[in-house]
């Protein structure tokens, strides 16, 4: 689908979409409880669903009572193999395998092709030595044995999605387990929004040093009864306008969140000067949006950035390419990005969403303010699929139609 994009003066209220990053969390932590647990403030995204189907393929109920989700969870029986399917979503991948691993004998996982080719390479270097074997083919990964205790090194510099699915499945396991992650550690806040879900689910993880963790076995989960708070990742495109000029009040934010990416506001701050750096090793995400503000206004070096490319699409290669069509050159290196400072312009052809969200919702701030054309839209679906609706909402003039 294609978007064509109007400047117009923007301002408005909205509340901000709940975080898919507690979501997911809370959803695995209800299937893995005994009893019923409640998620308010539930909106439907592809990576939500995705993490419905999968653990209801552990053996989990779930319903929808308006924007609230009942999860009947298993407690502490053994679920059958099964297939999980992961639709397009990383973290949903990432999480399953170890909690698979813990209550099936054999799991398959299924997915989209660029899902698979960005593998799961940390856990076929661990878990084989903990008694689980990691076969990969081009549509699915395939996993065969129950995972064991024992202490799990994982590389900090990798995604964080690694270390989470570790902490949901090791209080399931008959012995007490470590794990240890090897500096540098990047972004050590999702880990905490995992911890933070934990302890409300009733699992005590300790700290005994920093970024190690001691992980009791024979833990059991406790039912939830939560509200999902406010996304800081996507509300960053708004807190984007409003420095490009609009005016958007957002509600429903938790200013002192334990989420990463409520650095989003400082970070365009320090972009409202020239020469700024900023790193983004702890908030990778922002990323596309923190290039598309810099390119509108005085360019910025960006450190951290290496994660980019294992993302839906390679971040940092696909944005360099979009923002030369806004007449802004970008250098791409090994560990940086370096946006040119350059005065923007409608795009010389159609923006090109590249089937990834952040980079659709990216491009859409610098067309808010050049007007122009986006195809692909219909990737927000993944986590946001009522961004355009919003964007509408605070008076952003857009129309789509088929490409």
């Amino acid at each position: 689908m294609i978007a064509t994009i109007t400047p117009s003066e923007l301002k408005g209220s909205l509340e901000a979409v709940p975080s898919k990053s507690f979501l997911h969390r809370m959803l695995i932590c209800a299937a893995l409880a005994e009893g019923e647990s409640r998620i308010s403030n539930y909106v439907k995204s592809e990576d939500i669903l995705a993490s419905i189907d999968c653990i209801e393929a552990l053996g989990a109920k779930v319903r929808e009572e308006g924007d609230t989700l009942i999860v009947e969870g298993i407690g502490g029986a053994y679920a059958e193999p099964a297939v999980f399917p992961c639709r397009e979503s990383g973290s949903t991948l990432r999480f399953f395998i170890p909690v698979a691993a813990a209550k099936c004998t054999a799991a398959e996982f299924k997915g989209s092709e660029r899902l698979m080719e960005r593998g799961v390479g940390i856990y076929e270097d661990i878990l084989p030595a903990k008694g689980v074997k990691i076969k990969k083919a081009n549509s699915s990964i395939v996993t065969d044995g129950r995972l064991s205790h024992g202490c799990f090194e994982v590389p900090g510099n990798i995604s964080s999605q690694y270390i989470t699915g570790l902490l949901f499945a090791l209080p399931l396991l008959d012995g007490d387990s470590e794990i240890r992650v090897i500096p540098p550690v990047e972004s050590r806040a999702y880990i905490d929004i995992t911890l933070a879900v934990l302890k409300k689910a009733g699992i005590q993880i300790t700290e005994t040093s920093k970024n190690v963790f001691e992980i009791k076995g024979n833990s059991k989960y406790m039912p939830l009864n939560e509200r999902a708070e406010g996304d800081w990742s996507n509300a960053a495109f708004f807190y984007a306008m409003n420095g490009l000029g609009a005016r958007i009040d957002l509600w429903g934010l938790n200013p002192e969140s334990v989420q990463g990416d409520r650095i989003c506001i400082e970070n365009f701050k320090k972009l409202d000067k020239a020469g700024a750096t900023v790193d983004i090793n702890g908030c990778i995400d922002l990323g596309p949006v923190l290039f598309a503000y810099a390119a509108a206004k005085n360019g910025g070096r960006f450190t951290g950035t290496e994660r980019l490319r294992i993302k839906e699409s390679n971040r940092a290669e696909v944005m360099a390419r979009e923002l030369e069509k806004f007449g802004v050159e970008t250098e791409v290196l090994e560990t940086e990005v370096l946006v040119k400072d350059g005065k923007i312009h409608a795009p010389i052809e159609a923006a090109d969403g590249h089937n990834d969200h952040r980079i659709v919702m990216a491009l859409t701030v610098l067309l808010a303010v050049t007007g122009g054309k986006l195809t692909g839209i219909e990737a927000v679906k993944k986590s946001y699929p009522g961004f355009f609706d919003d964007m509408r909402r605070v008076g952003l003039n857009v129309e789509i139609g088929q490409e």
